[in-house]
């Protein structure tokens, strides 16, 4: 084991100023509305069927007939109606050609709506207490107090009627940023994988696995493991399951931030990873979130090269993005995964359920240069807009690259069409930890990060914590990475600072005091009215193959709600931070894109120079196809495609050139037919 590598996920910086705390608008919510279905805690009743008010007695055998018809008609008369002016409604509205935001959907309908052309026994929506039945036809009872109902209906697989509560807006009804609120959950370790998330992937293949790189290649090399594809595939299966969304629903939760890697779109012959498998479950995924209501963020956790040499980068090591003679390739394979993934999430029939997408996972600008990492967004943010169309399709989330102040001033990116910010806050990767007591630790939120989320929101530019977790220490199994240690306990090899105590009664909830959960529950609540737009890390830590048990609680949102650590209701975090120092001004995002000549003459891609690019600079050519990822089937439903219309190839490796390794090209030397142009390749977007 490598003990010289960084922890996988630093701490972002930090706003010393005590005084700053949340905003008052964070502690308002939407109350339920009286008497709307959404409201209702119990099954939502079927369409209205006519029939008669009152018994009558016996009639003769043809009186009976005759009635029996005259009701026929009735249902009739009420029920097709009912379907062409409701059902039918619905259906035109998610499948529109017009390439609307996700924020400018009329809603079809204030509440569910159950049957269509389907047979009587298909249930089709539901509130609390009703049955959900899987596609393998198992069943489980959706639970949701909070006013939630699903919609699923397999003739109108688009209906985004579904709400997650009653508070937050049905799919078909605007998101207003700024005033609603994300309460979200991270899916990580689903589809791109973490030692310290599913370490029973792991353990097997200990030490030599550290990463998805080289687990890759040790099931593939294991002879009695079935295959990478059966072993993955296993796991996408069963880690994160239709249920897990209807219970983020149930906790009060209204987004998820779903993790995927750049293999899933394509890879390169060379490298090991599992190609496009995880796609299948990421349409999941998709399908889930609009049955149960939920909104997403698809984040694209992986970047070819790595852009932070962390292990959910992809491959632990070094960075070769925008970095080392392969930065600028390795970049243009990014884009064209960023532009697949756009085009496909742009689809009318996506753009109301993933309404945001973080382009990339925590590059790290300290050592890739703020520059040219200004120079990628501006290319990747004109080749999004020029898929979308102005004021269309997601939010374009941007990590701050540990360098908050950089990303949330009036200069960076100023007049980007709907940006937003996300910053991932841990008191775990803090040098140095914190040595105070866990009772005194649970205001800190307010005290260090409250503030930098007010001046953005108020400032115009949207913030959120894109992770945040309960780890006010290091004390979770594999987190520094795979069979490494522990700063808190010094057991952590590069760590030479002081010992603060045991990480025993960290790694094991099963016996934790009232009074331990009572913290953690507050330190959550202080961190979720600091931030006000947020996403846990993560929903699911799986168990450990040599313990049986879950050796990372502090970061299982699950977990803690099983155990009595996370709160059950998230909007209890209002007033948490006491709303002494509220936000003054309203939120309005650009939504138009203004960045001037002046700006993108000062930031040309390729950037003018690349760190560590000493043998030369490779890039690609204008040749490559296209990939147009593929979408679920229905039977007897259309689903559209879309193309940029823009550009016609993707970037491509000259046709007979040798390039140097992407992922070991640092002061590596670069033959002249990989050199290429140094031209821009994406068009300024038309407004």
């Amino acid at each position: 084991m490598d003990g010289s590598l960084a922890p996988p996920k630093p701490v972002g910086l930090e706003i010393n100023n005590r005084d700053s705390v949340a905003t008052s608008a964070a502690s308002s919510y939407k109350a339920p509305v009286s008497g709307s279905a959404s409201a209702s805690n119990t099954s939502l009743p079927a369409l209205p069927v006519g029939e008669k008010g009152e018994q009558r007695k016996k009639r003769s055998l043809v009186w009976a007939a005759v009635g029996l018809a005259a009701l026929a008609v009735i249902v009739v008369a009420v029920v097709v109606p009912v379907y062409f002016k409701v059902i039918k409604k619905d259906n035109t509205t998610t499948t529109s050609s017009a390439s609307a935001g996700p924020t400018t959907t009329a809603p079809a309908t204030p509440s569910p709506t159950a049957g269509t052309n389907q047979p009587p026994s298909v249930v089709t929506t539901g509130g609390d207490g009703s049955t959900i039945t899987k596609d393998d036809g198992t069943t489980f009872t959706y639970t949701n107090k909070f006013g939630g109902f699903w919609v699923y209906d397999p003739a109108n697989p688009f209906n985004n009627s579904a709400r997650a509560q009653s508070w937050s807006p049905a799919l078909n009804e605007p998101f207003n940023y700024g005033v609603d609120q994300i309460r979200g959950v991270n899916l990580g370790g689903w589809l791109v994988l973490e030692p310290f998330i599913s370490p029973a992937l792991y353990e097997p293949y200990q030490p030599d696995a550290v990463d998805e790189w080289t687990l890759s290649e040790a099931i593939a090399a294991n002879t009695t493991s079935g295959g990478l594809q059966k072993v993955l595939e296993e796991h996408y299966a069963t880690f994160i399951t239709e249920e897990d969304f209807a219970q983020i629903a149930a906790a009060g939760l209204n987004w998820v931030r779903l993790p995927i890697a750049f293999w899933a779109v394509e890879k390169l012959p060379e490298e090991p990873f599992l190609e496009r498998v995880s796609w299948k479950y990421f349409l999941k995924a998709i399908q889930w979130c609009r049955k149960y209501g939920l909104r997403m963020q698809v984040d694209l956790h992986t970047i070819p090269g790595s852009q932070n040499a962390f292990d959910h980068s992809g491959k632990r090591g070094d960075i070769n993005f925008l970095r080392g003679s392969m930065g600028v390739a390795n970049a243009q394979r990014a884009l064209n995964v960023m532009r697949s993934i756009t085009e496909f999430i742009s689809r009318d029939e996506y753009k109301d359920i993933v309404q945001m997408f973080g382009v990339m996972n925590e590059p790290m600008s300290q050592r890739i240069g703020m520059d040219s990492l200004t120079a990628f967004y501006l290319e990747m943010h004109d080749m999004m807009r020029n898929v979308t169309g102005p004021g269309k399709g997601p939010w374009i989330s941007l990590h701050d690259g540990f360098d908050v102040g950089a990303v949330t001033d009036s200069g960076f990116l100023p007049g980007a069409d709907r940006l937003a910010i996300s910053s991932h806050l841990y008191f775990s990767f803090a040098t140095p930890l914190n040595s105070a007591p866990l009772e005194r630790q649970t205001q800190l939120p307010c005290t260090q990060w409250a503030s930098r989320f007010n001046s953005s929101l108020d400032r115009g530019t949207f913030m959120s914590a894109g992770e945040f977790s309960l780890g006010f220490n290091d004390c979770a199994y594999f987190l520094n990475g795979a069979s490494s240690g522990y700063r808190y306990d010094g057991t952590l090899p590069t760590y030479t600072g002081p010992r603060i105590g045991s990480c025993e009664p960290w790694l094991d909830s099963s016996d934790w005091t009232t009074a331990v959960k009572d913290d953690l529950k507050q330190l959550a609540l202080s961190s979720m009215d600091a931030m006000q737009n947020y996403f846990f890390w993560t929903w699911r830590i799986g168990a450990s193959l040599r313990t049986g048990q879950v050796n990372s609680p502090l970061w299982s949102y699950k977990l803690g709600l099983e155990r009595g650590y996370m709160p059950t209701d998230p909007r209890t975090a209002a007033g948490s931070c006491r709303n002494s120092n509220p936000r003054t001004g309203t939120f309005t995002p650009h939504t138009q894109n203004s960045i001037t000549a002046a700006y993108r003459a000062a930031h040309p891609f390729p950037p003018r120079t690349i760190v560590e690019a000493t043998g030369g600079l490779a890039t690609y050519t204008e040749t490559g196809a296209p990939v147009i990822m593929p979408a679920p089937e229905f039977s007897g439903v259309s689903v559209s495609t879309k193309q940029s219309g823009t550009w016609a190839h993707d970037w491509a490796p000259a046709a007979g050139c040798t390039y140097p390794d992407p992922w070991n090209a640092v002061g590596a030397n670069v033959p002249a037919c990989a050199t290429g142009t140094r031209k821009r390749f994406v068009k300024e977007p038309a407004y």
